[in-house]
């Protein structure tokens, strides 16, 4: 069984109500395009959960360890998957960067605690 790795992102949505269930709307059971779903799926994602509280966002995904170091390939698929462009588009229009990631939306988390490291 390959290994896994938990990776956490954080990114914030504009602080507008409408926008907000808008977005929560396209993240109900059914709501994303199952094409979306199963390119999720083929780079080893073996759990995905959205957190959210106002209008901040935390995402934890667990990978399968080989396709979490492919960043490369995995570029390259998204960019090559028009339903993922679409989709990526369409989500941006509700998220807003953060304030020390101007340029991007979602943005990965460094892990600083881990109780199972702890004596």
């Amino acid at each position: 069984m390959n290994q896994v790795i938990r990776r956490c992102f954080v990114v914030d949505l504009i602080d507008d109500d409408d926008m907000i269930d808008r977005y929560r709307a396209w993240h109900r059971p059914g709501g994303p395009p199952q094409t979306i779903n199963d390119a999720i799926r083929a780079d080893g994602v073996r759990d995905l959960q959205i957190w959210m509280v106002g209008d901040r966002m935390v995402m934890i995904m667990e990978q399968d360890m080989a396709m979490a170091a492919d960043r490369d390939g995995k570029a390259a698929r998204d960019a090559a998957n028009p339903d993922v462009q679409a989709w990526d588009a369409l989500m941006r229009r509700f998220q807003k960067s953060l304030p020390f990631a101007p340029d991007r939306t979602w943005v990965e988390m460094e892990r600083i605690y881990d109780l199972g490291e702890q004596p």
